[in-house]
């Protein structure tokens, strides 16, 4: 189908910052916002983009967005999230911290807590928080992947292995209708898997924006992780699977 100059801009900007509303580009375009409707339904049903309540993402497929784009994807929801899963840990705590732009969320709010000791495969992470005297930083070693900092690789996950921590923070980029919590990279999956597997409480960090998109490698599954936050939950199957597995749902949002 023919793509009018407007649909090709809004492809644009949602390939540039990952996601589009219908109140941002009905003032963009200087349009209706039933106009802008009809845009994205049109972009939508030939797959350009897919649709969310209030806007449009630009479809994930087999590869993730760039990390700068992801970080402006819901912040102000990412930063409620990292809010609400820093008032879950208390001072001189050990814990994980995962790659992620949510995680990362979680690390900001936690720059007032003392004694953590904070281990991570994260560059960004680790330098933020690297200079908080009462924070101790151990980052593990690997590969280092240049899109987003992230230390990957069987080194990263033999690192992890060495630790028994308090809690885990660990994020997702999509996650299922039935509860699998998916990902990109398997080598970041590794490394997600050792987490969880050596933490004494998991903490799932992930906006609702992740109930709509869709990554080819498995995680591992909503039951097993402890507490579950994101900014709201509008599935009952997935609040299903937290109400059978005992897994706390804490929407930040609400």
């Amino acid at each position: 189908m023919y793509l009018t100059p407007r649909h090709t801009a809004i492809i644009d900007m949602a390939k540039q910052h990952g996601r589009v509303t219908v109140e941002d580009l009905a003032t963009e375009f200087g349009v209706t916002p039933q106009t802008i409707r009809k845009d994205l339904n049109d972009l939508c049903d030939q797959r350009h983009l897919t649709r969310i309540h209030g806007g449009a993402l630009y479809p994930s497929g087999i590869e993730n967005m760039q990390y700068e784009a992801r970080r402006k994807i819901a912040a102000d929801e990412k930063a409620a999230i990292g809010r609400a899963a820093a008032r879950l840990i208390p001072d001189s705590a050990s814990l994980f911290i995962n790659i992620g732009t949510t995680t990362e969320a979680v690390s900001r709010a936690l720059l007032d807590h003392n004694g953590l000791m904070v281990i991570t495969n994260n560059i960004n992470v680790a330098n933020r928080m690297r200079v908080y005297p009462s924070i101790e930083v151990v980052i593990a070693g690997g590969v280092v992947r240049g899109a987003d900092g992230g230390i990957v690789g069987e080194a990263a996950v033999d690192f992890i292995r060495q630790f028994k921590v308090d809690y885990a923070v660990i994020g997702a980029s999509a996650i299922d209708q039935d509860g699998a919590l998916l990902d990109f990279d398997f080598r970041e999956v590794k490394v997600a898997q050792a987490i969880i597997a050596n933490a004494r409480h998991v903490i799932l960090v992930a906006d609702s924006t992740k109930f709509e998109r869709t990554a080819p490698v498995r995680i591992g599954h909503l039951s097993q992780v402890d507490t579950f936050i994101t900014d709201q939950c509008g599935f009952e199957a997935i609040r299903a699977i937290c109400a059978e597995a005992e897994v706390r749902l804490i929407e930040s949002g609400r």
